[in-house]
């Protein structure tokens, strides 16, 4: 078992085959250390065992467990003799012999001793207070056989612990380690309660901005498309009584517009809309010849009322030289005849109200004033012969008259009929009953009532309209001012008619009329849109120039019955 190790001088093998040291020279056996000097504390000498060995728990002198009792002998253990002539008290027998090696914790370290466990030094808090340290149980050392000792003294009390070293212990297990504490753990953990609020702040913030932003554009959107949030309700005007002023336009058309009537027209592969209005009771409707023209002698016309009730109508008589006809409806009741009024008390400028049925809208309504009266206009001509052409001496009106309203009424500021409106001028400069189809422009005309009564009243006695003439045959193609007696009849009979009103007045071929009653004519045109404007009986008064000479005649219209 001791191969190997070295020698020692005067050792002999023992019976086991081990080598025996020799004992120490001294009497005791053992050898006795130097105890250190510890100013504050003294250990007791019966610490140390009799024969100088040091208890292997003790280093430096100090007892790391010097406040825990010895432990007592047991009863089995012979007490230690003491040795012959030692004038000491006894000291306790070591524990065990003498180690010549000097193997630690008693001599130096050796390369087989283990390294000493690492101290760890007591923990320290932030203000300098010592935080003790529970004493930490040892492990018991197995158990050996001791020899007898005498008792050890314990007269006097343990000092008090003072070198931080004295609880180092090589052969005790580790102990364990008591957990470091943070510096000021309570200020640590304020600060970071403090920490989460303010980060809990942020973002409290953060999320009310958030919030009020999408709740502030919402607001906002509501505001300005609807101006309000919720339900938009706009204002709105109360129910007011559905009467109006007699005299104003509402008023006008609430009276007006059931005697007006839609007429549609079709025959001879053509079809037509036109407008009229009730003469009388008997079923009597007036409206404009271009109207009626397509229907010829076997065509429908159908009459609309402005209840929707419809009824068919034939005509009556029609005149194409005034552009009037009259068609009647028969088994109709309730018929609410127009009032007509006097077209030669209008004047420029008064208020007048249009009604028809433009591009077949029944029932529409217009209103404007009085633009010019006398207004000669022709009409027609479609037939290239001139007997459709019509001459009227019209009333002018910017009411908006466009196709479909021929036929129709112009109403004065008291509903009554003062014209039928008859043509429009077209934005392409032609002056045509249903205006091209192109639609006012503002320029309307209208045949004067007083005209369009004298007609309507002979086509509704006799079927035809007589026209007042002056018995003379107009050179058509003069250019100069003023209208020229041709030079022979269109016929090849005398340009003035023998025996006519022209010729007893004195008129003469080549003769240029340039006045009728004082009033300036500037064609031929004019001088029949003058002459149709009155009766048959009537006297004009009309002044010629003959040879660059001026003179004045006098004459009473005749009549012709062939219109």
């Amino acid at each position: 078992m001791n191969e190997g190790k070295p020698g020692t001088p005067g050792a002999s093998e023992g019976p086991d085959g081990d080598f025996v040291l020799a004992r120490p020279e001294r009497p005791d056996g053992d050898y006795e250390l130097p105890r250190p000097h510890d100013a504050t504390a003294s250990t007791p000498a019966a610490d140390v065992p009799d024969g100088g060995a040091p208890d292997p728990r003790h280093r430096g002198g100090t007892s790391a467990d010097a406040s825990e009792p010895a432990p007592a002998q047991s009863a089995d253990t012979p007490a230690s003799t003491p040795a012959p002539g030692a004038d000491a008290p006894a000291h306790p027998q070591p524990l065990h012999d003498p180690d010549p090696y000097s193997t630690p914790p008693y001599g130096e370290p050796g390369p087989w001793a283990p390294a000493p466990p690492v101290q760890h030094p007591a923990a320290t808090p932030a203000h300098g207070v010592a935080v003790g340290v529970p004493p930490v149980p040892h492990e018991a050392a197995p158990a050996a056989p001791v020899t007898p000792t005498a008792p050890v003294a314990q007269d006097a009390p343990a000092a008090p612990v003072t070198d931080p070293w004295a609880r180092y212990d090589p052969w005790a297990a580790p102990a364990a380690v008591a957990p470091l504490q943070q510096a000021d753990p309570v200020e640590e953990d304020v600060r970071r309660r403090r920490g989460r609020r303010r980060r809990a702040l942020a973002v409290g913030a953060l999320v009310i901005a958030l919030v009020s932003g999408v709740a502030g554009g919402v607001v906002g959107v509501q505001l300005e498309r609807n101006g309000g949030i919720g339900a938009v309700e706009l204002p709105q005007a109360g129910v007011e009584a559905p009467d109006r002023d007699p005299d104003s336009v509402a008023g006008i058309a609430a009276q007006a517009l059931p005697s007006v009537v839609t007429l549609h027209v079709s025959g001879g592969g053509k079809a037509g809309t036109g407008t009229g209005f009730v003469l009388d009771d008997r079923g009597h409707i007036l409206t404009n010849d271009h109207v009626v023209e397509p229907a010829g002698e076997d065509g429908d016309i159908t009459v609309t009322f402005h209840s929707g009730d419809t009824a068919e109508a034939t005509v009556v008589g029609r005149d194409s030289g005034y552009d009037l006809a009259v068609v009647r409806v028969k088994g109709v009741r309730g018929l609410a005849p127009l009032p007509l009024g006097n077209s030669d008390n209008v004047r420029v400028g008064d208020p007048v109200v249009a009604i028809g049925a433009p591009f077949d809208l029944a029932g529409t309504v217009t209103s404007g004033i009085i633009s010019a009266r006398e207004r000669p206009i022709t009409a027609g001509g479609e037939k290239g012969d001139g007997s459709d052409v019509s001459y009227v001496d019209a009333l002018q009106t910017d009411a908006p008259i466009n196709p479909g309203n021929s036929g129709g009424p112009l109403l004065d500021g008291k509903g009554r009929v003062i014209g039928i409106n008859s043509a429009i001028r077209s934005a392409d400069g032609g002056l045509d009953p249903e205006g091209g189809q192109s639609g006012s422009i503002g320029l309307g005309f209208a045949i004067p009532i007083n005209q369009g009564k004298r007609v309507a009243e002979e086509l509704i006695e006799t079927g035809k309209a007589t026209h007042p003439v002056i018995g003379i045959t107009l050179d058509m193609e003069y250019s100069g001012d003023g209208a020229r007696v041709a030079a022979e009849g269109s016929d090849g009979g005398p340009p003035v008619s023998t025996g006519g009103p022209g010729a007893e007045a004195g008129i003469r071929p080549g003769d240029v009329i340039t006045k009728v009653d004082g009033r300036p004519v500037h064609s031929g045109e004019e001088l029949i849109v003058k002459t149709r404007a009155h009766r048959p009986g009537d006297r004009l008064e009309l002044t010629l120039e003959r040879r660059g000479e001026e003179r004045t005649v006098s004459l009473v219209l005749g009549s012709s019955d062939d219109g």
